[in-house]
């Protein structure tokens, strides 16, 4: 899944530039490092992406492996259970004998051979539950607020899990007696099934999306499938995989993953990917020289020079049209920020 701008890696993250094409690790984007990682364990061919249909030709041009008929164009986002859904009526239609993974594009994962381990033992406890859902846990490493969580019940196999409950994003006492328990994980969002199981599941649940993604797949490979899609899909329910069938599912399996796993949806969290020097300064991209100026995240996807002196704790980050400066116990404002730039850009803020 390639859907989604990124809003809080504004300015370089734009409507038409998502995040997970920005080449801000050692000159990669997030979509090829997901791309390469998957390619461990399958082939080319056998990788799909779904994204926004306007996106599709600069993913294309990312990932010149990728054969064309697997990219799969949302005329709109409408969050990932519509996303599923289609991708799953899509390929269901292609060979109704699948055993589908879902997997990120903007999520730095590693060590990758670890990775491919997990995911490969994924696909075969699908291959041996056939009405399971499978889902991953990551095994956190910190009580995080900002990650939902997965309660561990009864053990299936070695590392593998009923899913006992889904949680939302905790408080931070709530989080730490979930780490204290020992019974929780974090929530990947990364999913492996049989199609048919996911879209039986999908029509039981949420089933004007199921009816509406088979009459948009039946028509899939035909001229008239861009035309379907655009006709329906935006009347398509937004809502998550999660909320919509994970939650309400009778049989969810959960393989505990033991790596590291960012969502790299922040400039702080890209700054704990590219690590700080001797007094705490991220530099991606950019060069940079610094006087006196401590915790600071400088960010520019060009050869951009990035001077600071006797500043503390400021995320700068330098875009050929826009530079963003923050402290960074503010980061967390930049939807907000973006949310205003409609109006700014119509004159009604000067």
């Amino acid at each position: 899944m390639a859907g989604g701008s990124g809003t809080r890696l504004w300015p370089l993250s734009r409507r038409d530039r998502p995040k997970q094409l920005l080449r801000l690790l050692d000159g990669h984007s997030l979509i090829e490092r997901s791309f390469e990682r998957l390619r461990g364990l399958l082939r080319p061919e056998d990788i799909y992406v779904i994204a926004l249909a306007d996106h599709l030709p600069a993913i294309a041009a990312a990932l010149p492996e990728l054969p064309r008929e697997n990219l799969i164009g949302e005329p709109v986002g409408r969050d990932t259970a519509a996303a599923v859904a289609l991708s799953a009526s899509v390929l269901h239609r292609r060979n109704p004998s699948y055993v589908m993974g879902v997997f990120t594009a903007d999520h730095l994962i590693r060590p990758v051979e670890r990775f491919v381990e997990l995911v490969r033992r994924g696909y075969e406890v699908a291959e041996e539950h056939a009405d399971a859902l499978i889902t991953f846990g990551i095994r956190p490493t910190e009580p995080h607020t900002g990650l939902g969580y997965l309660q561990r019940g009864e053990s299936i196999a070695p590392g593998v899990w009923l899913a006992a409950g889904f949680h939302e994003k905790p408080d931070e006492v709530t989080a730490k007696s979930y780490i204290d328990s020992g019974s929780y994980v974090w929530n990947s969002g990364m999913f492996v099934w049989r199609t048919e199981t996911i879209l039986a599941q999908l029509r039981q649940h949420l089933p004007k999306t199921a009816e509406c993604v088979a009459a948009i797949a039946a028509k899939w490979d035909t001229p008239g499938a861009a035309d379907e899609a655009r006709r329906r899909y935006p009347d398509l329910q937004r809502v998550s995989i999660d909320h919509a069938v994970m939650e309400k599912a009778e049989r969810v399996l959960m393989v505990e993953m033991d790596l590291e796993w960012i969502d790299v949806g922040s400039w702080s969290a890209l700054a704990s990917v590219v690590g700080t020097d001797a007094v705490g300064n991220s530099t991606c991209g950019a060069r940079s020289i610094t006087i006196d100026s401590r915790g600071n995240i400088l960010v520019s996807e060009a050869e951009h020079l990035i001077a600071a002196i006797g500043v503390d704790d400021l995320v700068v980050v330098h875009s050929p049209d826009a530079t963003l400066i923050c402290r960074r116990d503010q980061a967390q404002r930049i939807r907000e920020l973006v949310a205003r730039l409609q109006d700014f850009e119509q004159g009604r803020y000067t």
